[in-house]
């Protein structure tokens, strides 16, 4: 079988990684992919979000399925194209129709979502430009920090918590009045302020069954202890050390269920992947949001976790037989450090050289944002190496890749030292 992957980051370098190492793979390809990619298969230099060049490259190199990694496509509804084009609709597609990856692509169809099927979340409201004043009124009557968020994709940066009520109401009227994350801003969903330790849960799907993956905890901040800017991802623990037995059912039975029943009984068609965004508040989980793909780079520690054969998984979903699979998981744990370029999450160069990839061992750097060029592996993009590794537990694996991490480096290579500090 001829598979294509849709992305170019580390999520899906590890998901390249994964599929190649399966017997029923005859080519790979991967659109457009990243330098680390094409160890794996072919990249083809296609935009993820140009449907008609992807309809170009399945019917020229025969694909019969087709992984979508990124958020954009799906929201903008390339499931939905198969499914329309006479020549493509048998093609499988892991990743929602359009309307189902409103999940993710708009914060307040995901609360109504949660609310008709009784999942614990945070309670909210909505506001456009027309009830600002509702909106300043609504603040008024939450306790600090204060939540605001941008119902559309704003590419992880589209959320505020302030602790100030002035501050909130003048960021409301800078996100609505002006704009500030486009039009992902247009509307605003401001929720209440969970207080609690968060982690990330993963199901693989076919809309009736469902899988679950491995359990991550990821760190958005760009600096150590959890401060400073929000990013894409830091680094990634999995599983997660607090994530209990009980608390693990606890999450299957209020939430990961009544998930994926509340897309039966709404009628909404579900292929792919599902992640929640879990807080654990006391004892109690509640969901902070949904996405309608992995995370990135969470996905570059569950995947690696995996001992089945992942596109056997992929094809059975494709197939509506996902109730036929199991999934084996290994005993171990997995950790993943992202190098970044110097001045990340703000504005920083691309094309420096990366030196040392070669001598990595006993981990799997996983290519982000790089391209190659000359031969030589270049930065190209704000995350740039996830180096991921294996240990009986986070801290075992975490040694590991700092180790590795010595050995790489590129001008203005920034990473963070304490991953899983507060495990």
């Amino acid at each position: 079988m001829n598979v294509l992957i849709l992305g170019s980051g580390g999520r899906e370098h590890a998901f390249a990684w994964k599929i190649a190492q399966s017997n029923l793979l005859t080519q790979l390809f991967i659109a457009p992919g990243n330098a680390g990619t094409l160890k794996f298969g072919i990249n083809l230099d296609v935009n993820p979000n140009n449907f008609n060049d992807i309809k170009k490259v399945v019917l020229t190199y025969n694909i019969a399925l087709v992984v979508v990694g990124p958020e954009e496509p799906l929201v903008l509804g390339i499931h939905d194209f198969f499914l329309k084009d006479e020549q493509l609709h048998k093609i499988a597609v892991i990743g929602p129709q359009q309307y189902a990856a409103q999940l993710e692509g708009s914060k307040e169809f995901a609360k109504e979502f949660m609310f008709r099927h009784n999942i614990p979340t945070a309670a909210y409201k909505s506001f456009t430009t027309s009830n600002l004043d509702e909106g300043y009124q609504f603040l008024e009557t939450l306790q600090a920090p204060y939540v605001l968020k941008a119902d559309g994709l704003a590419a992880g940066k589209g959320v505020l918590i302030l602790n100030d009520l002035q501050d909130a109401k003048n960021e409301l009227t800078e996100m609505l009045a002006h704009q500030k994350f486009g039009a992902a801003s247009s509307k605003v969903v401001i929720e209440e302020f969970l207080d609690g330790i968060e982690l990330s849960c993963f199901v693989l799907t076919d809309g009736k069954s469902y899988v679950n993956l491995p359990t991550a905890k990821d760190y958005k901040r760009i600096g150590e202890g959890d401060k400073g800017l929000n990013t894409g991802g830091m680094g990634a623990v999995s599983p997660v050390p607090f994530a209990s037995e009980k608390l693990l059912k606890k999450i299957e039975e209020t939430i990961i269920k009544p998930t994926i029943e509340g897309l039966q009984k709404d009628n909404i068609p579900y292929k792919g992947f599902i992640f929640f965004g879990i807080i654990k508040v006391d004892q109690e989980p509640m969901v902070i949001e949904y996405n309608c793909r992995m995370g990135d780079p969470e996905t570059e520690v569950v995947i690696p976790l995996i001992e089945s054969d992942f596109l056997e998984l992929l094809i059975a979903t494709g197939k509506n037989e996902l109730h036929t699979k199991t999934i084996e998981l290994k005993p171990e744990s997995a950790c993943t450090v992202m190098l970044v370029s110097g001045g990340y999450p703000e504005d920083y160069e691309k094309g420096k050289e990366i030196l040392g990839l070669e001598k990595v061992e006993d981990s799997i750097a996983f290519h982000a944002g790089t391209t190659l060029k000359n031969e030589m592996v270049l930065t190209n993009g704000g995350r740039v190496i996830a180096v991921t590794s294996f240990g009986e537990n986070y801290k075992e694996a975490l040694k590991q890749s700092y180790k590795n991490i010595d050995k790489i480096c590129f001008e203005g290579m920034n990473y963070r030292k304490d991953i899983g500090f507060d495990l």
